[in-house]
C-alpha cells in the first residue's frame, strides 16, 4: 500500500490538522516508511507462536465466576437519608 499527497491531505483534513504543502510532502514519505515496516511484519511466520498477555510467562489470576447478591445491601444503604427494607426512599417528584 502506498500513500500519495492527496491521501495525506485528506487524512489531515479529516483529523482537522492544518498541514502545509511541504509538511504534507514530508509526511507522505514518513507514512510510506511506516506502512513498509508494517508490511514487513506480515512476512514473519507466527504459526507456532501462542498469543501472549505479557512478555514474561505468567498465569492469569482467575476467580470462580459465581453470581451472588454480594451480601452488601445493608452497607450500601447505610448512609442513605431514608430507607425501607434495604431500598432507597426518595420523595415523589411526578404527580
Amino acid at each position: 500500500m502506498s500513500v500519495d499527497l492527496q491521501t495525506v491531505k485528506r487524512v489531515a483534513r479529516l483529523a482537522r490538522i492544518a498541514v502545509s504543502e511541504e509538511d504534507a510532502e514530508r509526511m507522505t514519505g514518513e507514512l510510506n516508511a511506516i506502512l513498509g515496516f508494517v508490511e514487513q511484519l506480515n512476512e514473519v511466520d507466527v504459526s507456532g507462536v501462542e498469543p501472549m498477555t505479557s512478555v514474561t510467562p505468567m498465569e492469569m489470576k482467575k476467580r470462580e465466576d459465581i453470581v451472588t447478591d454480594g451480601n452488601k445491601a445493608a452497607d450500601i444503604v447505610a448512609n442513605a437519608p431514608a430507607t425501607d427494607e434495604n431500598f432507597f426512599l426518595v420523595p415523589k417528584v411526578v404527580e
